[in-house]
């Protein structure tokens, strides 16, 4: 590689730096409206392969994306009639017995025989049930509160719907350009640095695409398991407490937490002192925990993805407490392609002379202060 000036290597930081303030800036100033178009766009992205599948079978792009968003529109329409009424339903009941369920749970804490316990335990029951009972309330109610403002918002209704109108238009316009808008991408490159960038978007497919394709099938698959299974065993509100696990679940061991806690504390309302019954609603998260960790991740994901947990988990709740829920849209990606460029230049560092130097200095320092033979 030609060696680049200091003026030249300010130049490039300065410019990369205002586009990244530009790009943070438009995402503040319009994240209002940006759902249904990052939602089109992750879509797109998604669907991509199914698209290059088709044209490999014969069909030009605009038939493989006409094919693709009529199916999509289909299932995603006999979705909405099938199962959303049923979800509204059960939702709405929810919120309604959010302060029962509440009352029960506390009195079943309350009446709790704790025989079993030490005695230095037992003698501070008293205050772990009152300690108990107090933040199951506040916890509880602040949920109840935020789903009815969020269902009764018709702030709300207005994003649904612009999700279901604007999101496939999107779709199906990225999709059906999507090879050309990377090739007139791929053009902008400098061609001195072409190697290097195709390098780097390499990377930053394969770690998006493992996430975004691979856990998005994942959560896929665990909401179908857990909404249908918890409904089977006869859980009040399995379908949605199910739905809503999978769903979550891209969150690493926070969408799984909130899902065995949900299901439980209703499974303890419903059954009572039934504990059978209790064991095999619990018994039943962890069989899916089980698939997940075991056989669809490693299968799905694989070792592709190279996002630590508590990298992820943090740029969920950074970008969410930024750009809202446009922010959690867009966290996965953009810390897949922090942690690449952060390797990609680990990698550089590691081979250039700056490294090299340091290391070939500190052996000869060593070196001579050895005594002479």
């Amino acid at each position: 590689m030609s060696h680049i000036s200091a003026s030249g290597l300010r130049r490039q930081f300065l410019f990369w730096l205002g586009v990244l303030a530009v790009f943070i800036l438009f995402l503040m100033v319009f994240r209002t409206i940006l759902l249904p178009f990052v939602a089109g766009m992750a879509l797109a992205y998604f669907l991509d392969p199914v698209a290059d599948w088709l044209e490999r079978r014969g069909l030009n792009r605009l038939m493989a994306t006409i094919v693709i968003l009529v199916s999509f529109v289909v299932v995603f329409v006999l979705s909405l009639m099938l199962i959303i009424p049923l979800l509204a339903s059960q939702l709405n009941d929810f919120i309604q017995r959010v302060p029962d369920y509440v009352t029960q749970l506390q009195n079943l804490v309350a009446q709790s025989n704790a025989a079993w316990l030490p005695d230095w335990v037992d003698g501070q029951m008293d205050t772990i049930k009152s300690n108990f009972s107090r933040y199951l309330s506040e916890g509880i109610g602040f949920v109840g509160t935020l789903l009815s403002q969020i269902w009764s918002s018709g702030k709300a209704i207005v994003d649904i719907a612009s999700l279901l109108v604007v999101t496939p238009v999107v779709a199906f316009y990225m999709l059906l350009d999507w090879d050309r808008m990377i090739a007139k991408v791929d053009s902008w490159v400098p061609r001195r640095y072409l190697g290097d960038v195709r390098e780097i978007a390499t990377e930053m497919d394969n770690a998006i695409a493992g996430f975004v394709r691979g856990q998005g099938s994942l959560c896929l698959i665990q909401a179908i398991y857990y909404g249908i299974g918890l409904s089977l065993i006869g859980l009040n509100f399995g379908l949605l407490i199910g739905l809503f696990t999978g769903f979550i679940s891209f969150i690493p061991y926070v969408g799984s937490t909130v899902g065995l806690l949900l299901a439980v504390g209703v499974a303890l309302v419903q059954y009572g002192a039934d504990w059978v019954q209790v064991g095999i609603v619990a018994a039943f998260f962890f069989s899916g925990q089980f698939i997940e960790g075991n056989i669809l991740q490693p299968k799905l994901i694989g070792s592709s993805v190279g996002l630590h947990p508590v990298w992820l988990m943090f740029a969920l709740f950074a970008f969410g407490a930024l750009f809202g829920f446009v922010g959690v849209l867009i966290a996965v990606p953009a810390a897949a392609a922090v942690g690449v460029l952060v390797r990609f230049a680990l990698r550089r560092y590691l081979e250039s002379d700056l490294y090299e130097n340091e290391r070939s200095s500190t052996v000869i320092t060593s070196t001579d202060r050895l005594p002479e033979a």
